[in-house]
């Protein structure tokens, strides 16, 4: 069974910086942020960076590429200036995006901070639909992520992803990600075979897995349903190996990029050490 395992890499040094650090630790897929994560602007990519990362992806084989938006980024902000602002990054790292060749730049919905989960899924959609009006013809795809539902996030449950989705008006640019932290957390078991399938037929059902472009792969340092985001090494938590070893043998989702989001130092080496217990799951 083919495998396209990876992890979040870091740009540290530039942004072809990261394929070297995915190659150096076996990853067939990866993810990355395309600028600081903590800062609103950056300084535009140079055409040498965009050179040099190119060059260095295609001789790597690593395929494909994920980019993770900002993190200051929400969408469906209370204050207008935020939700302003907000816009305005994300618009930038689509364009980023572009520029890299990267097909899908994941993204939180946001949270709605008082306004209610109906008028916060509205705002993300019309922030979409004003986002997708400025980069006409862009071949790169808007991810939307599964969250915990912790404070006021929304898109913890698959009918807020859906209603998303049926807000916005360009359904073709739009994919989703499952993050197995997140969604345990918001109350979708994994852990056993049965309750394994009746969480991914309830997105196929809601959601569809048309849109299914990527699994972010974490265990939960929370129990089932807490609705707090904490990711955890693969074993190590509440979902545990069993509930990871019918995601990675599922057939359905052989193409489908899974990527690592666990804590890790410098080295990677929690990364390798994942991706082997992950690889040790899958039956020969």
């Amino acid at each position: 069974m083919k495998i396209l395992l990876g992890a979040h890499t870091s740009i540290s040094g530039g942004v072809a910086s990261s394929v070297d650090r995915a190659v150096k630790i076996g990853c067939k897929t990866m993810q990355i942020f395309t600028k600081n994560n903590n800062q609103w602007k950056a300084f535009p990519l140079t055409e040498e960076a965009v050179r040099n990362y190119k060059i260095k992806l295609r001789l790597s084989k690593i395929n494909p590429v994920i980019a993770h938006d900002s993190y200051l980024i929400n969408l469906c902000a209370k204050e207008k200036a935020i939700l302003s602002r907000s816009r305005e990054a994300f618009l930038d790292e689509l364009k980023r995006c572009e520029l890299l060749g990267i097909p899908y730049l994941n993204f939180h919905p946001g949270a709605h901070r008082g306004q209610g989960e109906k008028d916060g899924i509205k705002i993300v959609a019309e922030s979409l639909n004003f986002i997708h009006e400025k980069t006409p013809n862009f071949k790169v795809k808007s991810m939307i992520e599964t969250t915990a539902g912790q404070g006021t996030n929304i898109g913890y449950r698959f009918e807020q992803i859906r209603e998303i989705i049926d807000l916005v008006e360009d359904k073709k640019r739009l994919t989703v990600c499952i993050d197995t932290c997140h969604i345990f957390a918001a109350g979708y078991d994994l852990r056993t075979e049965k309750m394994y399938n009746k969480t991914l037929d309830e997105f196929n059902k809601i959601v569809g897995f048309k849109f299914l472009k990527a699994f972010h792969l974490n265990d939960s340092k929370k129990e089932l349903g807490s609705r707090v985001d904490r990711h955890e090494h693969i074993g190590k938590g509440f979902i545990g190996k069993r509930g990871f070893k019918f995601l990675m043998n599922d057939k359905r989702f052989e193409d489908i990029p899974k990527i690592l989001e666990t804590p890790k130092g410098p080295d990677m080496l929690e990364d390798i050490m994942n991706m082997r217990v992950l690889g040790r799951l899958v039956k020969t």
